[in-house]
């Protein structure tokens, strides 16, 4: 009876009940909150694997052993318990609080050196509490200490804690986070650190590393604010004659076609005045800004010399008689058994075109205006998939032909961008007319791909080579 009424045996015996039980409530909780990814299972884990053990063993020594509070072993033991406890608070308020923040909350708007510095004052405190109740230090001295210490460390690296306050202050104020675009005074790049002394930025020269004074102190552009609102402008030239609209028009559905372009947002090309125009393009990113610059101005060259068009003022007299002639009698008459006679009636109204690689040769759901012989080059074929992404078909290669739906007058099944830098020739659709009219077998042949195409779309979109008539 006198083991029963001692306090040591309940405590004992609620120490073998307690423990496994908590240990079995926490082992539920974490396998539930680790099921759904949720941020409060690491803090559940720290409780049932050190925390709860530790304070049951705390218990123990001191409730039922009755080890006396001030043995060397207990007070281990209590220090590390309270260290245990007091990361487990800060684990827990940190995947409460901060983690899993909605998007423009004041929580997700705390920059996370603040959220560091807390936790680090927050640690000092309660090891200084830890020290002054378990080993009985006195710690008013320690806080004295330490603030005439701080003053001095202050005096003496003024400058380099007055970046530090410029930084804290700027990143409370969230003008940009890691991953934007920046573009300062001395520097245009991508943010890949921001830490209590500089921002770092990597451009194309190298890495710029700019003191958080220096950044706080000018007028910088954040070109990834508002998000997905970046654009690029990009002025040419052309000559006085050219028909403003018409070069509009080719500047801006070359801009459409670029592989950086956006989608949702439609460029635009306005005349500037003495043959200037300047076309805006909306991009992903201000990473995209050199490679769409460079392929707008590579396919400019090309299409402007096919639309007839002076880019900086230049004439094109690439489409010479001897090369249509030639053209004409190495691939065209070939392809289509043309006699000498019709070899001759289509020269004069044929042309001698060049496509730039990556370029569109031809639109889906668009209606050519004449047909399209490759001469040297290859072009690979498109077409859309349910979901209205693009899907690869075959590639065409120096023979084939684009375009057949010209003579229906019905738009493209397939599209056709150029694999590499291509050469073509060119015929009207009136005069392919005419040849067709004049050769029912040819006519008769094209008709049979033109029904084969509309039963079968999908094969019909990977074979856009005709074979010759017979």
């Amino acid at each position: 009876m006198n083991d029963l009424d001692s306090s040591w045996f309940y405590w004992a015996v609620g120490v073998a009940i307690g423990f496994p039980v908590g240990l079995i409530v926490l082992t539920e909780w974490h396998e539930a909150l680790a099921r759904r990814n949720s941020h409060l299972a690491r803090p559940v884990h720290l409780a049932r694997n050190y925390v709860l053990p530790l304070g049951a063993l705390l218990l123990l020594l001191v409730k039922a052993t009755r080890l006396e509070s001030d043995d060397t072993s207990v007070q281990v033991l209590e220090t590390a318990f309270g260290f245990l406890v007091l990361v487990l608070v800060l684990s827990g308020f940190n995947a409460s609080v901060f983690h899993g923040a909605p998007q423009g909350s004041w929580r997700d708007r705390i920059p996370g050196i603040f959220v560091d510095v807390g936790r680090f004052v927050l640690i000092g405190v309660g090891l200084a509490l830890i020290l002054s109740y378990v080993w009985g230090v006195r710690i008013g001295g320690l806080f004295t200490a330490l603030g005439v210490t701080s003053v001095v460390i202050g005096l003496m690296l003024q400058n380099s804690v007055g970046q530090i306050v410029s930084g804290l202050f700027m990143l409370f104020e969230q003008p940009f986070r890691i991953g934007d675009w920046l573009e300062t005074p001395t520097a245009r790049g991508r943010i890949v650190e921001a830490n209590w002394r500089a921002v770092h930025i990597q451009t194309g020269k190298g890495l710029q590393i700019t003191p958080n004074s220096v950044l706080a102190g000018t007028s910088f552009t954040n070109l990834s604010r508002p998000p997905r609102a970046h654009k690029l402008a990009i002025t040419t030239t052309f000559s006085s004659v050219d028909p403003p609209d018409q070069v509009c028009a080719t500047l801006t559905r070359l801009a459409r076609a670029l592989p950086q372009a956006k989608p949702d947002v439609a460029p635009t090309s306005v005349a500037l005045g003495n043959g200037q125009y300047r076309t805006t393009i909306g991009l992903r990113s201000p990473a995209d800004d050199g490679g769409a610059e460079a392929t707008f101005l590579r396919w400019i060259w090309y299409a402007s010399r096919r639309d007839r068009l002076h880019l900086d003022g230049a004439d094109d007299d690439f489409s010479t008689p001897a090369r249509v002639d030639k053209a004409m009698r190495t691939v065209v008459a070939p392809a289509l058994r043309l006699n000498h006679t019709d070899h001759q009636s289509l020269v004069p109204h044929a042309r001698m075109i060049r496509y730039g690689a990556d370029e569109v040769v031809q639109y889906a759901g668009e209606v050519p205006t004449g047909m399209t012989f490759l001469i040297t080059g290859s072009v690979r074929l498109t077409t859309t998939g349910e979901d209205g992404s693009v899907v690869a078909l075959d590639a065409l290669d120096e023979g084939s032909y684009l375009g057949l739906t010209a003579l229906t007058r019905q738009p493209n099944v397939t599209g056709a961008y150029a694999l590499e830098e291509v050469t073509a020739l060119e015929i009207d659709r009136e005069h392919i007319e005419d040849l067709v009219m004049r050769k029912p077998l040819l006519l008769q042949e094209f008709g049979r791909i033109l029904e084969e195409r509309r039963q079968r779309p999908s094969r019909s979109g990977q074979r856009e080579r005709v074979d010759s008539p017979a």
